[in-house]
């Protein structure tokens, strides 16, 4: 079962992406803070990473960058979760260490198509 650990401080926005993807055979984890979600990524070993970027603590583009440079967590694909759908967004999201990169609100099968790229399944 395919792991993927949910980085979402609305927990309204967690409780819903968690229960479809769940119903799609996913294993879900989640995090609320971009702190949590490094320590969660090390300590959980998700085969994938859905990062908000807009989180407390520490943000999604601070968390990524820490999970890509720790050499136990930095082959885990991360697609970045974000409202920020302005030019030079995305190449922001990449630069950072993201492999993918969605926008809110989420269009599920889309998303579902860049998990199975990123995870082989």
């Amino acid at each position: 079962m395919v792991k993927i650990l949910l980085v979402e401080d609305n927990e309204m926005n967690r409780d819903m992406l968690t229960r479809r993807l769940e119903k799609r055979g996913y294993e879900v984890v989640s995090a609320t803070d971009g702190l949590a979600g490094v320590e969660a990524a090390v300590t959980t070993k998700p085969d994938l990473v859905l990062m908000d970027m807009s989180l407390p603590v520490i943000d999604g583009w601070e968390a990524t960058k820490r999970i890509k440079r720790n050499p136990n967590t930095a082959a885990i694909p991360v697609i970045a979760l974000t409202a920020h759908a302005m030019a030079g967004d995305r190449e922001r999201a990449i630069e950072a260490g993201c492999d993918d990169y969605d926008t809110k609100p989420i269009e599920l099968l889309g998303l579902l198509d860049k998990i199975a790229r990123l995870t082989g399944g």
